[in-house]
Formats: structure tokens, sequence, C-alpha cells
């Protein structure tokens, strides 16, 4: 039996860029303590989220990979001899920026054990998430990373509601895919539509793991959050009421709930919405060849058929 331990970080983001890299860290070390091979972070995990707003001062938060970032988890990563996933604000050159998964591997003799990258590839752009001012889309494509814990795909927050980057990442061979996140309420909409928002994120996700035979583990923040940021000891911006639109002041209610499903869309653990906690499972990796068998839909799908997923729209519907 091959079983891999697996530990989710859901945290909470001070405005202290330095303050939330070290708080990974002992999360990090906290995981390894506890048998944790793979261990990942919600989605850009050093600020609040940024991107609540438009606002050129906050480029000084992005960082290379490898970067100060990758050199203290390298650190802890190399204790435990683990596998990490960092979701990091990437300085690739001067104007240019994504919104990049570094996966580190003890194993990888690279720099900071940086065994490979993946940039976000769907962008959004809707209230209070302006990620499109930020980040350019990925181009490196959909990636299978293979590690000393068996082969991992990481996609990031928006792309997790697509069945096409799922798809190809397990196309790809990847085994378990994880989806660092950092999605929530907006305040005023949570009581009307809080639950059902919840759960569509939540069975989509599930539902990539049953259509693809894989693991699906995502790992979300908590807390109520304006996007306040200090880096390097300065304040950069975060005033609620610098906030544009009908959204002003609310800021965003991360949701939490990060779970782990199983390649039956089982959901193994799950985590609270409002705390800060290590979620944990033991994933038997046999169990992708079962139920695979079982249900054989990767052998029964007919990509002679399917040419037009790669049209925006058929608008001829005859074609």
């Amino acid at each position: 039996m091959a079983t891999v331990r697996v530990a989710l970080i859901q945290m909470s983001c001070e405005p202290s860029t330095e303050a939330n890299l070290a708080k990974a860290v002992a999360w990090v070390r906290e995981a390894g303590q506890a048998g944790a091979k793979v261990v990942c972070l919600p989605e850009l995990f050093r600020a609040q989220y940024f991107c609540q707003r438009e606002d050129h001062a906050l480029f000084a938060v992005a960082e290379p990979i490898p970067g100060p970032s990758t050199a203290a988890l390298s650190a802890v990563v190399r204790e435990f001899r683990l596998v990490l996933i960092a979701s990091l604000f990437e300085r690739r050159a001067p104007g240019l920026y994504h919104n990049t998964a570094a996966t580190l591997d003890y194993a990888s003799t690279a720099v900071d054990h940086v065994a490979g990258i993946y940039r976000k590839m769907h962008i959004p752009d809707d209230p209070l998430y302006y990620e499109k001012f930020y980040f350019t889309p990925g181009d490196l494509g959909f990636r299978a990373q293979p590690t000393s814990a068996g082969s991992l795909g990481t996609l990031v927050c928006w792309d997790q509601w697509y069945p096409e980057g799922a798809r190809i990442t397990a196309l790809k061979g990847a085994q378990t895919l994880f989806f660092p996140t950092a999605i929530g309420w907006h305040p005023s909409e949570k009581e009307q539509f809080g639950v059902s928002q919840y759960e569509a994120w939540q069975t989509i996700q599930r539902g990539h793991a049953i259509a693809n035979g894989v693991f699906v583990c995502a790992v979300n923040r908590v807390g109520h959050e304006h996007g306040e940021v200090v880096h390097d000891g300065a304040r950069i911006s975060g005033l609620a009421e610098s906030l544009a639109g009908r959204s002003a002041g609310e800021g965003i209610e991360f949701w939490g709930g990060s779970f782990i499903a199983d390649p039956l869309g089982r959901i193994l653990v799950r985590a609270a919405h409002d705390k800060e906690e290590i979620l944990i499972a033991d994933l038997d990796l046999d169990q992708i060849e079962v139920a695979r068998q079982h249900w054989p839909f990767l052998r029964d799908r007919r990509i002679d058929a399917y040419a037009g997923i790669t049209s925006r729209f058929l608008d001829d519907a005859s074609a």
C-alpha cells in the first residue's frame, strides 16, 4: 500500500508579510512533526489578500522564485524531508508578475529545493478580486510534478472551477490535485448566498476527484480581511475606505472549509469555517487504480469527439 500523509495549512493572514512567513514556517514545522510528507499552504499566504484594490504600490510585495520565501521554507522542508507547495506573488521580470505555486521537494538539488513551479492560468476580475491588474496568465500550461511523495498537480484558486485544467493535469499523471485558495464571502451577501457558494465550491472540486480518479486537496484561508499590507516594515496600503464600488469597506470573510476528497469524491477530512488548523489525511494512492477500474472514465472518453472544447463558444451549432 502506497500511503502518503498530507497536511493542509488553513491559516489567517496578518498585515505583516514577515509575520505571515514566520507563521507559515511554524505551521509547516508542526505538520512535519505530525508526520506529513506533503504540505500545502493557502494562496498568496505571505500577505492579506491585496487584490481587493488596484494599487501599483503593492507590486513591492512580489518576489523572485527562488527568493526570500522559498529560502525560509526550504530549511523546514529539508529538516522534515517534505514536499511543500507554496503559493507566491512572483516577480518574473520588471513589470511581469504571476500568481505562482512553487513545489519544494527535499530530494531536489535545485536552489531552495524548488522542484518546479506552476503559474495560475485562470485570472479572475470580479468585485474585490481584481487579479488581472496584478497577474499575467500562466504560460507553463498544466503540469504534473514528480516528487519524492508521488506525482502532484497544483492549480490555484480560480483554476478550481475549470474541469479542463483538472483533466489535463490528471492526464499528465498527477495522482493528487492541490488547490491553494483564497476565497470567501462578501459580507453583505453571506446570509443569502453563503451556503450555496461554499457548497458549489466544494462540489465542483469533488467532481474533479470523481471524473479523474484522483485525490483533491483544497486549502483556503480564514479571517475577515481588508487587504492591509505591511512589507519591509512599511505600511503599503489597505485602508477600508480606499476600496472601490459597492463593496467599499466590507472586505472579504474567507470561508475556510478546507477539505480533502478521495477518488470517489468522498470527503476524508474538512476544516472549520472560522479557525486556523492543520488538516491531515493519509492518502492510499492504490485507491486511484481501484477507482479507475470500477469507474473507467479515462478508458471511455471519446477523444475523437471533443474538438469543440477548444472553441470559445460553438456559435454554429451544426459545426
